[in-house]
């Protein structure tokens, strides 16, 4: 890694043909986030701009959680557009010193898997000679910038499942994915390594404590992986994805063996340090609701405090569809 400059500049395409820049400032962190992110009259493409940088992020073999960046756009945008993507992931990486530019770029690209390093395309459709274009067809992931493999390579992914019960209508199962990447060097404690970059700092603060926890019960789980955790649903309220979230780690980080289907989980825990898995509200609608949604290969994971209360005739349905059930009061001999 070379050293890092204090402010670096990308330029996009816009639809119309007009260039927008997005520039990158680098400053000592002292306790802000970890990237800061603005575009004039529109917040919610900034919060997109942050998530994206933060994905992308990833997929460096390297953490340093010494500085902040802050990126801004020169002016407002369609909120549709997203070939601005690139450029703003190149903008964090230039003024970090992770990727460094032999001229001035101008970059067109987006991805639904920044977190792989996946690029999946463009909008732009004539592409001027020097312009850096995203997708299968010109610069297929982020690794292709220094020659390096595909960074997705080298990422793990899992996911687990878990019941959203509000009761109402819309009751159903809400997903939660984590990915991870062997760090380069390891860490005191991997908890500022964890991403969590659709919820709020109050709830991924909660998501790093689950975790950093949870790996502390392995033994051998901190320090050593990059994490990008994404939910499905983000509007969600308490902690009863806990277990579907360490559960999805797990797997992720090859502690825990995959199931032919999905893995449903709920439970929380006041000490995931010990491997303790406790109960959670609701009962009754999250069994109906897991029920209804249980497929064949599915392996469903309650707290052990539930299994005499569960609906009758649960565990033969679940047979009868080709799942499988436990209540489990620790992690680590499910």
């Amino acid at each position: 890694m070379t050293t890092p400059v204090f402010e670096a500049s990308c330029r996009t395409i816009l639809p119309d043909g007009s260039m927008l820049t997005i520039t990158a400032t680098r400053r000592p962190r002292a306790g802000r986030a970890d990237v800061k992110c603005s575009v004039p009259g529109a917040p919610a493409q900034a919060e997109r701009m942050q998530q994206v940088v933060r994905l992308a992020r990833h997929t460096e073999p390297r953490y340093d959680s010494r500085d902040q960046v802050v990126l801004s756009a020169d002016r407002a945008f369609d909120q549709v557009t997203r070939d601005w993507e690139l450029a703003a992931v190149l903008a964090d990486r230039i003024v970090r010193g992770v990727f460094q530019a032999a001229r001035p770029v101008v970059a067109n690209g987006w991805s639904d898997a920044w977190h792989l390093g996946r690029i999946d395309g463009r909008a732009l459709v004539n592409v001027p000679g020097g312009v850096l274009a995203g997708g299968p067809d010109a610069l297929p992931h982020l690794g292709a910038l220094t020659g390096q493999p595909d960074p997705g390579a080298a990422t793990a992914s899992a996911r687990a499942w878990f019941p959203l019960h509000s009761g109402g209508d819309h009751d159903d199962l809400g997903w939660v994915d984590v990915s991870v990447r062997p760090l380069a060097g390891a860490l005191d404690a991997d908890d500022d390594a964890i991403s969590v970059p659709d919820l709020d700092a109050l709830r991924q603060g909660q998501v790093r404590t689950v975790l950093a926890g949870a790996r502390h019960f392995d033994g051998r789980g901190q320090g050593q992986w990059k994490t990008t955790v994404r939910f499905g649903e983000t509007g969600f309220s308490g902690d009863s994805y806990g277990l579907a979230l360490v559960m999805a780690d797990r797997i992720a980080r090859g502690r825990e063996f995959m199931a032919r289907g999905r893995v449903i989980a709920t439970g929380t825990s006041g000490a995931w340090h010990a491997g303790k898995v406790e109960t959670v509200d609701a009962l009754a609608p999250k069994c109906a609701l897991i029920l209804r949604e249980a497929g064949p290969g599915d392996r469903i994971l309650l707290p052990k405090a539930w299994e005499t209360a569960l609906p009758q005739g649960m565990r033969e349905a679940l047979r009868a569809r080709g799942a499988s059930l436990a209540c489990v009061e620790r992690i680590g001999i499910i």
